[in-house]
């Protein structure tokens, strides 16, 4: 019982940590305008409080959507940009989102539009 407890300590430590990362990405990305910005960063404080009351039950969920996440921003925000990668980024996000819409409605829309907002920055 205590190693599972120590587990998920240390699974959301290590979301934690991506969602840090993400946030360091799109703080330092030039090519996003302000207003993007605001609306992103606003999006992963929504993030975080939503993976944060998700049950230990679904840490391996919570981790799959913190990874695809820091793949999507990173890819939006990279200044060689690579179309294949974002779409491959934003489909594994919108795949792990699928699974939460029933049973996490405010988690999958929050990641919905995450989703959109990185998406949209290549229009």
């Amino acid at each position: 019982m205590w190693q599972s407890a120590r587990i998920a300590c240390i699974l959301q430590g290590m979301i934690e940590d991506r969602l840090k990362k993400i946030e360091e990405q799109i703080g330092s990305a030039v090519n996003i305008p302000a207003e993007t910005r605001t609306e992103l960063l606003h999006l992963l404080a929504s993030l975080r409080s939503e993976i944060a009351a998700l049950p230990s039950t679904n840490e391996d969920e919570a981790r799959s959507i913190a990874t695809f996440a820091e793949a999507s921003a990173h890819e939006a925000t990279r200044s060689a940009r690579k179309p294949q990668l974002l779409e491959a980024a934003l489909n594994g996000l919108t795949g792990s989102v699928e699974e939460f819409e029933t049973s996490h409605p405010d988690l999958a829309a929050v990641l919905n539009r995450l989703a959109a907002v990185l998406s949209n920055m290549w229009i």
